[in-house]
């Protein structure tokens, strides 16, 4: 009777996952109705509702793809040919862990994939679901239309502004044929998978037959998250049918989970594989899934539609667009259900095109996996490390600033003489500095660095010293010149240099002389290209220890001759640039963060002479920003730290 009664609760599981549900709806906020827009839902203006991206649409509603360079990009598609065939992609337009509308928002991107001939498709032959990524044979070929994906989307978000709520996961994607039944996977990897095209080879798969498997203990608790896939299924009319898989271990089916229930299917390379992708269905009834396709002719986005054929549209027809979202909390592979509300639930997302409605039919064309969650760990640093003589008092940064992270410092032999949670401190006192990041209050650290700052009152007791450092320009280079006492001691001598990015570079690597006592040493290098280049040494001594000279620095020859300065830095409400024009002109101002990523370009008109701007309109967010100044008379970059 037990047997009987759990058939007919499987039978009633599997009823729910392929119940047809074709109706509009909002899932955290975000539009769930075969169309990019927000502030628009249903095909009528609806303020306040979040999308992929905004065509004009009034209300609060916010978009999540970055849109950078749209314009220009679909402008570049009719003017120079060869950019129709390449890739495009883009990531999240707002910073990690913002909270918008009140839900926390992780991560997001857009990917157009290649055109024409194709470099990611799978060749015709065996390439199936559930075999290992390493056997599975990419090539170089045109794809039929009715497997050609164009682009696609992934959004991740809480329904809430807190770890612990609800986590949702949104797919988008438009194909080239409207027509029949469409077959598509989205294939979440917990490692960084990659493609690479020249090689057409898969890398970074898991160690378990090219996947990474689930694992549990005894009791049904999770220990290690895997891969999940999430297989759809359009008809000409909607979507039919999602169904949720987890890579693991056959003899995992044995174990009952806690936090979800195995659905019967189990596939992995042919028959007897010892991994494959079992499927799984939520403990609570009802889906866990909607999806819609777009039932009339709707806007394609900012960055306009390419079709197989090298079409640029503004519009999709109907059928082309299919969205989906999955209740990854419901069903049970929200990362909170495993003790660790704020990890990643995945690392990449490969998607791809199949033949046929069967899990294990042949693989068609896919999208070169891309990375979420690939949060940068935090760096400490300081323009100066070594003190020799005096201290005063010193600022240590973050290099990577995030602007909804938490930093918080501590020292156990040092002195921080400012608060202890930003993104700087003030210290006094010679020691190692720890500095920890949160993406969240409610979060454990997700990483940790350290800075060691040294101090020599005399620098000449018993060890190595700079006595004399100085830098000057010669016929376009910097000639680095120093003086070091105790010589005998030295091994080598690394000349280092900084432009702005609060990180040294080694120049140049030079043993030390055969010569004891005072040695005098000299290196020549051309100036950098920024206004100012900042050069130190840093001694390694025989015995291992490690010591730097103080910081110096030289104007570049390249810088413009006029005078251009942001102040003040940091900044804490408006920030003012000052700049000298020859002439009466435009000057262009780009703001990017420190991995290089514009954020936004401002054009300001300046007379000839002295100019006082204000750059309110770039000083929005706080964190610490590269500004480059593009004007008549040259270019100009400033770090700019921007504060609450």
């Amino acid at each position: 009777m037990k047997k009987f009664l759990s058939f007919l609760c499987l039978l009633f599981f599997v009823h729910l996952a392929k119940a047809q549900i074709t109706t509009s709806v909002l899932k955290a906020n975000f539009g769930i109705e075969g169309d990019l827009k927000s502030n628009y839902f249903n095909l009528a203006p609806f303020p306040g509702e979040d999308d992929w991206f905004n065509n004009g649409d009034a209300g609060l509603g916010e978009f999540v793809i970055d849109t950078t360079g749209a314009a220009a990009i679909v402008a570049g598609y009719t003017t120079l040919l060869s950019t129709t065939t390449s890739s495009l992609t883009r990531g999240m337009r707002q910073i990690i862990y913002s909270v918008v509308n009140n839900k926390l928002l992780m991560d997001a991107n857009f990917t157009r994939d290649y055109h024409g001939n194709d470099s990611t498709v799978f060749a015709s032959g065996s390439n199936k679901n559930g075999m290992s990524a390493a056997l599975w044979n990419p090539s170089i070929q045109s794809i039929p239309n009715k497997n050609d994906i164009l682009d696609a989307f992934t959004h991740v978000r809480r329904d809430g502004p807190n770890p612990s709520d609800s986590l949702w996961m949104f797919g988008g994607l438009s194909i080239e044929n409207t027509t029949g039944n469409r077959y598509f996977d989205f294939e979440l990897f917990q490692t960084n998978f990659s493609y690479n095209a020249n090689s057409q080879t898969f890398s970074g798969y898991g160690s378990d037959a090219g996947h990474r498997s689930w694992v549990f203990d005894a009791a049904g608790n999770i220990v290690t998250p895997g891969d999940i896939i999430f297989t759809a299924e359009f008809s000409s009319s909607g979507l039919t049918l999602i169904e949720a898989r987890i890579w693991i271990n056959s003899a995992s089916l044995s174990i009952v989970p806690n936090a979800f229930s195995w659905g019967g299917a189990f596939n992995g390379d042919g028959a007897g594989a010892v991994f494959g992708y079992a499927n799984i269905l939520p403990k609570t009834a009802g889906a866990f899934y909607t999806g819609i396709q777009n039932s009339a002719p709707t806007w394609a986005g900012p960055f306009a539609l390419l079709r197989g054929d090298n079409a640029v549209v503004t519009n999709y027809i109907a059928g082309q667009f299919m969205e989906f979202s999955v209740n990854l909390t419901k069903l049970g592979i929200d990362p909170a259900s495993y003790g660790n509300a704020c990890g990643a639930p995945f690392k990449s997302v490969l998607i791809k095109s199949r033949s046929s409605t069967s899990f294990t039919s042949e693989l068609k064309d896919f999208v070169a996996p891309f990375q979420l969650f690939n949060y940068s760990n935090v760096r400490a640093t300081s323009m100066i490390t070594y003190f020799c003589g005096k201290m005063p008092p010193t600022i240590i940064h973050v290099v990577n600033p995030v602007s909804t992270s938490i930093y918080t410092w501590s020292t156990t032999d040092g002195n921080i003489i400012s608060p202890a949670e930003n993104d700087s401190v003030t210290v006094n006192a010679p020691g190692t500095y720890y500095v920890t990041q949160k993406l969240n209050a409610a979060c454990a650290p997700l990483s940790k660095d350290s800075l060691r700052i040294l101090f020599d009152s005399s620098c000449l007791i018993l060890n190595t010293g700079i006595t004399k450092f100085t830098v000057t320009k010669n016929n376009g280079n910097a000639v680095i010149a120093w003086q070091a006492s105790n010589n005998e001691l030295a091994l080598k001598y690394v000349v280092e240099y900084n432009n702005y990015d609060l990180v040294f570079h080694e120049m140049a690597n030079l043993p030390a002389i055969q010569k004891t006592g005072m040695a005098e040493y000299v290196f020549s290098e051309p100036t950098q290209s920024l206004r100012k280049v900042f050069y130190r040494i840093k001694i390694i001594q025989k015995n291992n220890a490690i010591k730097y000279s103080n910081t110096i620095s030289v104007n570049s020859e390249k810088a413009t001759k006029k005078n251009t300065l942001i102040f003040p830095n940091p900044v804490q409400g408006e920030a003012f640039l000052s700049i000298e024009s020859s002439g009466k002109t435009m000057v262009t101002i780009y703001l990017s963060d420190m991995t290089g990523r514009l954020i936004s370009t401002l054009k300001l008109p300046v007379k000839q002479g002295n100019n006082l701007l204000s750059l309110h309109e770039l000083t929005r967010q706080t964190g610490m920003y590269l500004v480059r100044v593009k004007s008549i008379d040259g270019e100009t970059t400033q770090q700019l730290v921007i504060k609450k």
